[in-house]
């Protein structure tokens, strides 16, 4: 396993629904299309752009398996299998084994605040259960848990651990992540507003929630770091954020705001589940549409 397999961009995939709020078959396979034909390299399936603390198993595996039977070989898919129980965790990484998926992902456990030792040991878990590679997913803002380097340390002996997802704000943390983990282990970049600073610190890719938003842009921005080009890559991370920021001012979730956006850009993956809002009134009838254009106008201003 190598860090080339893993580089580029990798959207976390959006939970697509039918018009009855149920898990949609041809709405996922859409989604992965779009994204393929935009030229991703990867999809990272059941995270929290997936909504996956609102489905239950079922719908989990019924993901997994519309984007497996659409996306096998074609891109890296990697499956987030992280649950409210350790028995559901292996589960469900066991199925993503079975479909054919190439690693895995976790967060840590949710809710209750446990020790370290039961971190390690959820994370483990889920590594014994398949011969699949796995990678760390650390997100202390929604979890509560931010990985320390005395876990990783801990983690990465564990020769099935290939990288970590680090989506906490310092970028410091994927720095030292990078530096503890060596050459041949991946970081990828979580926080969206700071992919370009993120890969110029030392994450190897990225995974993120805006991505399939507006894939052109990052995809850019990978091109813009990759080749040395680094007022561009200033400038278009900027841009980015202008747009992250709009996506979050509107009065649903911000997955609401980017399914309403799709919709705007030609596929269409339904609404979110509650407790999540949609955006609705003058913000879906005005504001949509505006950042739509605002996308468009982004994408344009970078074709060079």
């Amino acid at each position: 396993m190598t860090v080339e397999k893993f580089k580029g961009i990798i959207p976390a995939f959006y939970a697509c629904y039918d018009e009855t709020g149920d898990v949609s078959e041809a709405r996922t396979k859409a989604l992965c299309s779009y994204l393929f034909d935009k030229g991703v390299q990867g999809l990272y399936v059941g995270g929290s752009s997936g909504e996956c603390i609102y489905q239950n198993l079922e719908e989990r595996k019924a993901t997994l398996k519309y984007v497996a039977e659409s996306m096998k070989g074609k891109l890296i898919l990697i499956a987030h299998v992280g649950a409210p129980s350790t028995r559901e965790s292996v589960e469900l990484a066991k199925y993503a084994e079975e479909l054919g998926y190439d690693a895995l992902s976790a967060i840590p456990p949710i809710y209750f605040k446990l020790p370290e030792s039961s971190i390690y040991k959820y994370w483990t878990s889920i590594m014994d259960a398949t011969g699949l590679p796995f990678i760390i997913y650390n997100i202390p803002q929604t979890t509560g848990y931010n990985l320390s380097l005395n876990l990783f340390g801990k983690l990465i002996e564990n020769k099935k651990v290939i990288g970590v997802k680090n989506s906490s704000m310092p970028a410091l943390d994927i720095e030292r992540f990078k530096a503890a983990g060596g050459e041949n282990f991946i970081v990828f970049n979580g926080p969206d507003e700071q992919y370009v600073s993120g890969r110029l610190i030392g994450a190897d890719a990225g995974i993120g929630g805006t991505y399939a938003a507006m894939p052109e842009l990052y995809l850019k921005a990978e091109q813009y770091v990759s080749t040395g080009n680094f007022a561009k890559a200033r400038s278009i991370q900027k841009d980015i954020n202008d747009l992250i920021i709009a996506l979050c001012s509107l009065n649903g979730n911000m997955y609401s705001a980017i399914k309403e956006v799709l919709k705007l850009r030609g596929v269409n993956v339904g609404s979110v589940r509650g407790p999540l809002e949609p955006v609705t009134g003058d913000d879906l009838e005005t504001k949509i549409p505006a950042i739509r254009d605002m996308i468009d106008a982004a994408i344009a201003k970078y074709q060079d």
